[in-house]
């Protein structure tokens, strides 16, 4: 490349086509590479200061070299300007504005240019080659890919994939795997970035998606639609999960999968080192899919909660073992197939639970509506669990009990209504203690019991509520089934909102900070009005 430049026309063609023809990049960058190698080395004989052009003809291989003036009235700089005495003499009838061509004699490189020049080449030919390589591969992300490892450094595996060069991260490795140089290995690309150095090409081999996409290469009703992989979860290594349906219903998606002989789920395992694969139908009833997921355990009871995102699972005592999995692997890959976190209990756990909620919701409405134990108790059998069900149901809905009487319902629902009172009375007095304004009571959806939950959260002025976002005072809590402690792990933006507990949506909650926010914009016009003009107040001063 040194001799590039120094080489004549049908030379310097020749190294173009070869460079571009190697490198996979387009003549062009090749030829605005030499021709910018060029300017730099003229610039380095006749002046930095000069502006120089370069123009090699990609057809012929002719090579012109020119400098550029611009003619102006008052010359600042003599490198680059030049004023109508001077113009005229390089290039009669020009005027003021105009630039001027001042062809130059053409240049030997010394060894010094030379090298120079050939770096400059280089160095675009290297920028073209790598955003040739982002092209390609950026599109490419969800692929498998097929390469050669060309080393392992500090536990990441580089993969030579022929024009590019990618990184299997050690997380992103199947454990226990061993990658000896010049082995062949399959890959997902996970990710493409650009970076200053080159673009980086993410491989996996751990990633769910990568044994989505293997079985879509040995099982052809997947890859022609028929059946659908609708969820995927693995603990690389040891075991994995995958929910498929069928939308063809002659065709069984679980034997399809699995193949004649198992052939085509072997070939899966064997690629991801003899990982165990659970192959589930998928259901879009939860119930019915979270049953499926904790094979082979056998499910009792499923209790769904949506409004926490958990799913209660109730197992006889001698699968609970079975249903949770070594070291919880069962219950952790069904609960990321399922997008829900699961709690597994036995039947007597949950025979438990349940009692110790009905003594409490019993001894609530002995306490709050001044009943006997029996009749408590008749309520809580009968699915009341909360005040405000007892207060504001149809009186039908409880005489309708064996035993009660429109009377009793009708006196039932008048204590109910005098305990709500009493419990909201107690939330404003502790409310007003802790120092909340009674502005924020005015602010719809808000009740008692909320404004304190906000008080001892800090949350005391309008311009307090005001400042928050509507996530920051409604949001659920995000719970990862990934993760084995969401307790400990949990991120800032998975935490939960401050009244996440009272169940109110995304639009109640903007509703809610667009009312703390009113008085500053109602504030504006009154604060304009109340302050006098500099005019008005001078005239009144002068009076």
């Amino acid at each position: 490349m040194a001799n590039a430049i120094s080489a004549n026309k049908a030379e310097l063609l020749a190294i173009a086509n070869a460079v571009a023809t190697e490198k996979m990049i387009d003549k062009a960058i090749v030829i605005e590479a030499m021709e910018e190698a060029i300017q730099r080395a003229a610039r380095a004989r006749f002046g930095q200061e000069n502006d120089i052009r370069a123009k090699l003809d990609p057809m012929t291989g002719d090579l012109r070299l020119w400098r550029v003036v611009e003619v102006v009235e008052q010359v600042d700089d003599y490198f680059k300007q030049v004023d109508q005495k001077q113009a005229d003499k390089l290039q009669p009838g020009s005027n003021v504005g105009d630039f001027i061509v001042d062809p130059l004699p053409p240049i030997d490189l010394g060894r010094i240019d030379a090298q120079s020049a050939k770096q400059v080449i280089f160095q675009k030919v290297r920028d073209a080659e790598r955003e040739r390589q982002y092209e390609e591969f950026k599109d490419r992300v969800g692929e498998i890919i097929t390469g050669v490892v060309k080393s392992v450094e500090f536990g990441h595996v580089v993969v030579n994939l022929g024009r590019a060069e990618g990184v299997i991260r050690r997380d992103q490795q199947i454990p226990r795997e061993v990658a000896r140089v010049g082995d062949r290995v399959r890959a997902i690309v996970l990710n493409v970035r650009r970076e200053n150095r080159g673009p980086q090409i993410f491989l996996s081999r751990a990633h769910p998606e990568f044994m989505k996409k293997l079985f879509a290469q040995e099982v052809p009703e997947i890859y022609d639609g028929i059946i659908e992989i609708k969820a995927a979860a693995r603990d690389p290594g040891s075991r994995a999960k995958i929910g498929v349906i069928s939308h063809d219903s002659s065709i069984d998606p679980v034997g399809a999968c699995v193949g004649m002989k198992g052939s085509r789920v072997q070939a899966v395992v064997q690629e991801m080192q003899g990982e165990k694969i659970d192959i589930i139908p998928w259901s879009e009833d939860t119930a019915t899919f979270v049953v499926n997921a904790l094979q082979p355990a056998t499910v009792a009871r499923v209790v769904i909660d949506e409004d926490e995102g958990r799913i209660e699972v109730v197992v006889p005592d001698d699968q609970l073992s079975l249903a949770i999995g070594r070291r919880g692997q069962n219950v952790r890959l069904a609960s990321q197939l399922t997008s829900s976190a699961i709690d597994i209990m036995t039947e007597a756990d949950a025979s438990d639970k349940r009692q110790k909620e009905f003594v409490a919701r019993s001894e609530m409405f002995q306490n709050e509506l001044d009943v006997d134990e029996t009749l408590a108790q008749l309520l809580v059998a009968e699915g009341f669990g909360e005040l405000e069900e007892v207060a504001y149901v149809s009186p039908e809905e409880i005489s309708s009990i064996e035993g009660f009487d429109e009377e009793l319902a009708v006196e039932l629902q008048s204590r109910a209504a005098e305990a709500l009172e009493r419990r909201e009375e107690a939330f404003r007095t502790e409310r007003r203690e802790l120092g909340v304004d009674d502005a924020l009571a005015d602010i719809p959806h808000l009740t008692e019991a909320m404004l304190v939950t906000l008080g001892k959260a800090g949350i005391k002025t309008l311009d307090d509520l005001a400042d928050l976002a509507t996530d920051e005072l409604v949001q659920k809590r995000r719970v990862d089934p990934r993760r084995r402690d969401n307790a400990r792990t949990e991120r800032p933006e998975d935490r939960a909102g401050v009244l996440a507990e009272y169940g109110l949506s995304d639009e109640q909650g903007n509703e809610i900070i667009m009312a703390a926010r009113a008085h500053w914009f109602d504030d504006e016009p009154a604060a304009a009005e109340a302050a006098p003009s500099e005019e008005a107040a001078d005239a009144e001063t002068s009076q």
